[in-house]
């Protein structure tokens, strides 16, 4: 079973996700912010993160740097999922390390295959 951490601070949106991915067979972990989503992969290991950019406490892009910076997780696959669309954002948020992007709103399907192919 593979094992996905999620990291979002719209509790929402992590209930939808977690819902969804745990439909499709995989395990699910949740995190708040980008804090909190280190301290889980660092005990969970997960197969890949998803993480919103925009987040109290550490905001997915710097969450995402210091994962990189972790020779532990150089193979984990890194999405970006996040309603932020301002060009140079995105940019800077791939730069950090990330292997992917994804707009919200979420259309799941669309998620599940870029998952899949990351799995």
């Amino acid at each position: 079973m593979n094992k996905i951490l999620i990291v979002d601070d719209e509790p929402d949106i992590l209930e939808f996700l977690s819902y969804n991915f745990r439909k499709k067979d995989f395990l699910v972990i949740t995190a708040n912010d980008g804090k909190e989503g280190i301290a889980r992969a660092e005990v969970e290991y997960p197969d890949l993160i998803i993480s919103d950019i925009l987040m109290p406490q550490m905001d997915g892009i710097e969450m995402c740097e210091k994962i990189r910076s972790n020779t532990k997780f150089n193979a984990t696959p890194f999405i970006f999922l996040t309603a932020v669309n301002d060009d140079y954002k995105v940019l800077y948020a791939m730069t950090s390390g990330a292997n992917q992007f994804v707009s919200k709103p979420i259309k799941f399907e669309y998620l599940l295959t870029i998952v899949n192919n990351f799995i």
